[in-house]
């Protein structure tokens, strides 16, 4: 009887959505861990990846404001999630072509059906685990699971090296290959998951005139400025992966291992930040109190240059491992933090620019740092990194002024 009364629709329902998200990540989590040493493979040069992937990333976020603002219009969620889920097709026809053209097409193209779908997916999933289970268990349970396929999806191609004893073109093709069986049941689950939303009515109605007269509050900005700031000094893992296969201090296959190793990490990582987002927000009896979890990541993404891009295995593991709960923090606590401080029927516009100052900044970061690392100057790479921290605290103490004199 009592697991019974656990599984209620809602918690259903966030268990598919992280069905969902594990196998999307499979499908682009596994591509974006061998992108870049693919890239490499073919002969291009660490500043054409790095803009490429910064590239892909800002597209992938800037046009989650254009997603977000129209899918509140609209309220049209579901269309833009099996649109968005639906472009993760072409994913595995990278698969089939070794021209750079194509494949930077497709890249983008994958980075644009994220975009898509993610304001709309959030948006549903804040609504359904508001009031019911807490968003930060809701968000960080979903990250976990979606961190699962970031871990399983580049063993495949671990795999693939590992049974060939090859790293060669040919065997990154067949690894493409394999992950139209995720695309596939992704999209089975996303069917069951709009039927079960629609048949128990967890969304609610929402009158138009109620989207046009809110306005997103000052503490919603304070928040997006210190993300950037703490993103922008982010050393992305096209970077790493670069570098690592550049500088040949790992096999392909054992690049493709770390990536899940750090992908594992921040899965058990969101499941803490998760909940200690819901117990700080109920100690301090706001909705913004959750925020405080925040106050490490600065500290902590000041250490990764000087761990990731070093020549020391040991010193590159351990930075990945604070990647992961880099990565797991920011996940968890972004979506959930944005279903707190809007309301609803802004919440898809909320996402969207907050998505899209994310992505200013990875684009920033990657490019510079890619084009930096052609240059062999990583002291640069490290100064940038401590400049954009520094900033990233001074909006924390902001924010944390913010949240203790907010009535919110």
């Amino acid at each position: 009887m009592e697991s019974k009364k656990r599984f209620t629709p809602a918690v259903t329902v966030i268990l598919l959505f992280g069905i969902i998200s594990l196998l999307g990540d499979v499908v682009y989590e596994s591509a974006r861990s061998v992108n870049s040493q693919y890239l490499n493979l073919l002969g291009v040069s660490a500043a054409k990846v790095g803009l490429v992937f910064g590239i892909g990333e800002f597209l992938g976020y800037f046009l989650r404001l254009i997603a977000g603002v129209w899918s509140d219009k609209s309220r049209k969620y579901w269309m833009f999630m099996f649109v968005g889920y639906g472009m993760l097709l072409v994913v595995p026809f990278m698969g089939f072509t070794m021209n750079w053209n194509i494949l930077v097409a497709l890249i983008l193209m994958e980075r644009i059906g994220k975009a898509l779908r993610n304001p709309a997916k959030d948006t549903v999933l804040s609504c359904v685990a508001e009031n019911q289970v807490g968003v930060g268990f809701a968000f960080g349970l979903q990250e976990a699971l979606d961190q699962i396929g970031a871990f399983a999806g580049p063993l495949i191609f671990t795999a693939v090296f590992y049974f060939t004893g090859k790293n060669g073109i040919a065997q990154y093709q067949i690894g493409y290959k394999w992950l139209f069986i995720a695309v596939i049941f992704l999209m089975l689950f996303l069917t069951y998951a709009y039927r079960r939303v629609k048949r128990d009515e967890l969304i609610p109605a929402v009158a138009k005139r109620e989207f046009q007269t809110e306005k997103l509050k000052p503490i919603f900005w304070i928040y997006t400025a210190f993300t950037f700031f703490c993103t922008l000094g982010f050393v992305n893992f096209s970077v790493i992966g670069y570098h690592l296969k550049d500088k040949g201090l790992m096999s392909d296959g054992n690049i493709t291992l770390l990536y899940s190793v750090a992908m594992i990490v921040d899965a058990v990582t969101a499941l803490f930040i998760g909940k200690a987002y819901d117990r700080i927000k109920a100690k301090t009896g706001k909705k913004t109190g959750g925020l405080l979890v925040l106050a490490a990541i600065p500290f902590i993404t000041l250490l990764l240059p000087f761990l990731t891009l070093s020549g020391s295995i040991p010193l590159i593991i351990a930075g990945m491992m604070i990647f992961g709960i880099i990565m797991g923090t920011h996940e968890t606590v972004m979506r959930s933090a944005i279903a707190d401080i809007t309301p609803f029927h802004k919440r898809g516009t909320s996402y969207g620019v907050f998505n899209t100052a994310y992505g200013l900044a990875l684009f920033g970061g990657s490019a510079l740092m890619g084009w930096v690392y052609d240059l062999n100057q990583t002291g640069i790479i490290i100064a940038f990194t401590g400049v954009s921290e520094v900033i990233a605290v001074l909006f924390y103490f902001m924010m944390n002024r913010m949240v203790k004199t907010s009535q919110l």
